[in-house]
């Protein structure tokens, strides 16, 4: 259904025709996804098949939580079939959905139906031998497979809800993408289940639900957000953790800096390597996608922490 005085507005608010807007854009037939970073254009994509177009709201290369919308990009949450999104991830996302008043059975969110980790409720739980808990609110539940088998789910049934004629393609991607993850979630276990070490450093808490679904220790030089920087004391600390237990290695990331993980490898004597949160595609990693990338950390995981 179109709000179009929701789209003048927004038209009219950039100093844009309504030509100029995009809202006279050709329909050709395909259901039209909006999603708001990469892990929710991959469930589109993989579940919609052939008969989705899927927008992507988030640019390559960019960092995810930074997103500010244009007023084009508004117009497209408000006019989609289907929007996948994350909830509390991206402001700007939600301020344009709550100002669509989109219909809930077309407008996802990938972390329904999955259990959040809480530094206070999770901590107690999972904190490991360090004090260092899983938690902080980490929104990267896209890190654990189990939890996108239940986002790919939810996509199939707001496809379906928008396109029923199509339900039995959208079924069939659905099932095909999930033993996919299946598999993956599979060799995760198997490959992370006999190894010399299981807690791992990262330059951000990213890896809250990939630790937590397969029994490791995250050990963050920084917290949710990459770019706050810790005290020099809890620098000194993690410096010592890592002389002390071993560890052989500090994972940087693609699309943040690296220059306090870098900092703690020159201080230690150690590797670094990229554990990637997977928050969006680069150029270097633009022939890749979800399944490969997890991969490629589970290898990164693998190598550093001595797995059989």
């Amino acid at each position: 259904m179109k709000r179009l005085p929701l789209v003048a507005a927004a038209c009219l608010a950039a100093g844009l025709s309504l030509t100029a807007c995009g809202t006279e854009a050709k329909d050709d037939g395909r259901t039209q996804v909006v999603a708001s970073f990469y892990p929710a254009a991959f469930l589109a994509e993989r579940v919609g098949g052939d008969d989705v177009q899927v927008t992507t709201l988030t640019s390559p290369g960019v960092e995810a939580h930074d997103l500010e919308l244009t007023a084009k990009q508004v117009v497209k949450v408000n006019e989609a079939d289907v929007v996948v999104y994350l909830d509390h991830f991206q402001p700007a996302v939600d301020k344009a959905l709550e100002d669509a008043d989109r219909p809930a059975d077309t407008t996802v969110n990938i972390a329904a139906g999955v259990p959040e980790l809480h530094e206070g409720e999770d901590a107690d739980e999972h904190e490991d031998d360090h004090g260092h808990g899983h938690g902080g609110d980490d929104p990267h539940v896209w890190l654990d497979p189990e939890n996108m088998i239940t986002a790919a789910g939810h996509v199939r049934d707001a496809l379906i809800a928008a396109d029923p004629e199509r339900r039995d393609e959208f079924e069939a991607n659905t099932d095909a993408l999930v033993a996919e993850l299946e598999e993956l979630n599979a060799d995760f276990t198997t490959g992370l289940s006999d190894c010399e070490r299981d807690d791992f450093v990262t330059s951000h808490a990213a890896f809250a639900y990939l630790a937590h679904a397969y029994d490791l220790e995250q050990i963050a030089i920084s917290g949710i957000d990459p770019t706050a920087e810790p005290s020099s004391a809890a620098l000194a600390e993690i410096t010592d953790l890592v002389k002390r237990d071993g560890i052989t290695t500090i994972f940087t990331e693609r699309l943040a800096s690296s220059a306090l993980a870098e900092t703690v490898a020159r201080e230690t004597g150690v590797t670094t390597a990229v554990l990637d949160p997977i928050e969006g595609l680069s150029d270097e990693t633009a022939d890749e996608d979800y399944v490969s990338l997890m991969r490629q950390n589970l290898a990164a995981l693998q190598k550093a922490n001595g797995c059989a």
